[in-house]
């Protein structure tokens, strides 16, 4: 399992790091967000010499042309098997940062500084890279854990709030998935006013103990994709345009409407379902979207990696705490699911 490190010096912490480790060359992923706002944030920790790539920050970037590039700066800059790679940024830099790291050469080691909520409590813990490839959300990928994974608080105050949003979409999955008394002590009405070391340190448990039991998904992992299904879909489908939304914007929109399949297929309570609505549409304003899209949205969740041929599985909630896996489905099951958070009012 991946070292977790948490710091109050970020700077300090990274150098120290870097003194205990040999490595012939260093290189520093991030994208343009990260190379503004958290590089000054490390730079005291960063030695002399090192080499950058930076690319140009968003999702719709996390894609095989970026890696391409990615590679070629690697190859460039004479990068041996002994070279050392620093992932600073959020989710889509630690995913493809460690990919590239992880296939250059057959594998090189790396670090990652998670610098958004989101990455800091999912992407932190568990070793999934990869990339968005043909329209579909993480398609190609390997699993490969980094040497570290260094979590410095500091990096939460360069987010704008949508992004801290986000991040918290996968707390409140933590909690509905694994814990329910965490679930009951989030707050939803006042969301930002949190302990957020707390939650960060509370999140990855809960998450380390998930993936140390099942490190390759053939199993119990699989119930950290719940919300995920539809979510994915709802971001893939909206990528390219002016209704783009954040993965923790999907991931809201995914939860609800598999809470209401949870309750179809699973068992789950008219008043959790209910509860779970009320909590997350405290946070996340509801997202409006044509009942003819819903076809489109279906057509993307059929290429989600749990499925095994034609049949569809998802991880759905039995109850607030407690999720099942390869739970089948039909796309008429999905239909409905998507239906529903669209008629919601509350």
């Amino acid at each position: 399992m991946e070292k977790v490190l948490f710091s109050n010096q970020i700077a300090r912490d990274l150098r120290l790091f870097l003194e205990n480790i040999k490595y012939s060359q260093l290189g520093l992923i991030m994208d343009s967000n990260t190379q503004k706002h958290c590089l000054p944030l490390v730079l005291d920790g960063l030695p002399e010499v090192f080499s950058r790539f930076v690319f140009t920050a968003g999702e719709s970037h996390k894609n095989l042309e970026t890696c391409t590039q990615i590679w070629k700066w690697m190859t460039e800059e004479g990068f041996d098997r002994k070279a050392f790679i620093i992932n600073l940024g959020g989710g889509v830099t630690g995913d493809m940062g460690g990919f590239c790291a992880a296939t250059f050469k057959r594998g090189i080691r790396f670090i990652n500084l998670p610098t958004t909520l989101l990455s800091q409590v999912d992407a932190s813990v568990g070793g999934k890279l990869g990339i968005d490839f043909m329209g579909f959300k993480n398609h190609i990928g390997v699993f490969t854990k980094p040497e570290a994974v260094l979590i410095g608080d500091v990096f939460l105050h360069t987010l704008p709030e949508s992004e801290l949003r986000s991040g918290y979409a996968e707390v409140i999955k933590h909690g509905l998935i694994q814990d329910e008394a965490y679930f009951g002590l989030l707050k939803f009405e006042h969301w930002k006013e949190q302990n957020w070391r707390d939650i960060i340190e509370k999140s990855i448990s809960i998450k380390r103990v998930v993936v140390e039991k099942d490190p390759r998904e053939a199993g119990l992992r699989k119930i950290l994709n719940f919300g995920h299904s539809i979510g994915h879909a709802f971001e893939s489908k909206y990528l390219d345009t002016d209704r783009q939304l954040l993965h923790g914007e999907a991931i809201a929109i995914g939860m609800i409407a598999e809470a209401y399949l949870s309750h179809l297929k699973s068992g789950l309570s008219v008043s959790e379902l209910e509860s779970i609505e009320e909590a997350l549409l405290k946070v996340f304003p509801k997202f409006d979207f044509e009942e003819e899209e819903i076809p489109g949205i279906i057509k993307l969740c059929t290429q989600d990696k749990k499925n095994e041929g034609s049949q569809i599985y998802f991880s759905l909630l039995s109850s607030i705490g407690k999720c099942d896996f390869n739970v089948p489905v039909t796309e008429q099951d999905i239909y409905e699911a998507i239906k529903h958070y669209r008629n919601l009012h509350l």
